[in-house]
């Protein structure tokens, strides 16, 4: 997949979190999102950034 954002719904589904927890990660701001309109979006790359930082403190 060579996509740019992701939605809520498919940035959970590749780290294999409920969407609950991908909220989680973008309220305690380990994950940056932005809105379009009442949509969040999530840049893969960002997601990349996010996977790194908690793998690091794991």
């Amino acid at each position: 997949m060579n996509d740019l954002v992701l939605t809520v719904d498919e940035a959970a589904a590749r780290l294999r979190v409920s969407r609950w927890t991908l909220y989680t990660l973008i309220r305690s701001d380990r994950l940056r999102s932005f809105k379009v309109g009442r949509r969040r979006l999530i840049e893969v790359e960002a997601l990349n950034e996010c996977i790194k930082t908690l793998a690091e403190v794991a």
